[in-house]
């Protein structure tokens, strides 16, 4: 019997030549990512890089008062840790478990020894760093020009990118810490779109009712980042069958 636990689950690690994923797969070991957990800390050390297979893991930017943003969401399309071979070792940022799943980790040494080959993974993981920065970027663009409710529109269409239904569990207190607004702000900007039966929102649960109104809602942001992913990274691969 295949097991859908595969390291294919990722679309980096189902991107590689069988070759690679060969050599690579004994040095990858399986690890759950429970809600809020913290993969890494500001300025902390990453023993780890991390390919998460499902679930989401937000990158948020920790200000000096402890107050934080986010920067970038992370799903099954990426890996978290890309100081770890892009040769800064930390990062100013967060790691934390936004949509509880799983995932694979490989330690420091396996990943920088296999980029230091020049092999495909180190082309993926360089198309991948891209298209990061340009969501990372593109974020910092959003906050700074367009209004809550269209950021909350990208937020939770990266999100839905991320995620195998169209249900989100999460707070709007903690929707208003990703963003970096204050709670207020975000229950009127859900009303409108709940009022214009776009989300229907209950008890910590956000279930998108129209995904096509949404899109059309959102500023250019969330498209800026969709088609930069979409033109770097390989097509996701096609789900595991259980086969007797």
């Amino acid at each position: 019997m295949t097991s859908r636990r595969t390291p294919k689950r990722n679309q980096l690690l189902a991107a590689l030549p069988e070759a690679e994923l060969a050599r690579l797969s004994p040095h990858l070991e399986t690890t759950s990512l429970p809600l809020g957990a913290v993969i890494y800390e500001s300025g902390g050390a990453q023993p780890y890089v991390y390919f998460p297979a499902s679930g989401i893991v937000s990158l948020l930017y920790v200000m000096g008062d402890g107050a934080a943003a986010e920067i970038a969401v992370v799903g099954s399309e990426g890996m978290v840790g890309i100081a770890l071979f892009m040769g800064g070792g930390t990062t100013p940022s967060r790691a934390v478990v936004q949509s509880a799943g799983s995932g694979y980790r490989l330690s420091a040494a396996a990943v920088r020894r296999e980029f230091a080959r020049g092999e495909a993974l180190q082309r993926l993981l360089l198309r991948y760093t891209q298209a990061l920065i340009t969501q990372m970027t593109q974020t910092a663009v959003c906050n700074r020009h367009h209004v809550l409710e269209q950021q909350l529109c990208r937020w939770l269409l990266l999100s839905l990118d991320r995620l195998p239904s169209s249900d989100l569990v999460m707070t709007q207190q903690l929707i208003a810490n990703m963003l970096g607004v204050r709670r207020e702000g975000v229950t009127e900007a859900a009303g409108k779109l709940q009022a214009e039966g776009l989300i229907d929102y209950s008890r910590g649960r956000i279930r998108v009712l129209d995904r096509a109104k949404l899109e059309a809602r959102v500023c250019e942001c969330y498209s800026v980042v969709k088609r930069e992913y979409d033109r770097l990274l390989p097509e996701p691969a096609a789900e595991p069958q259980l086969v007797a």
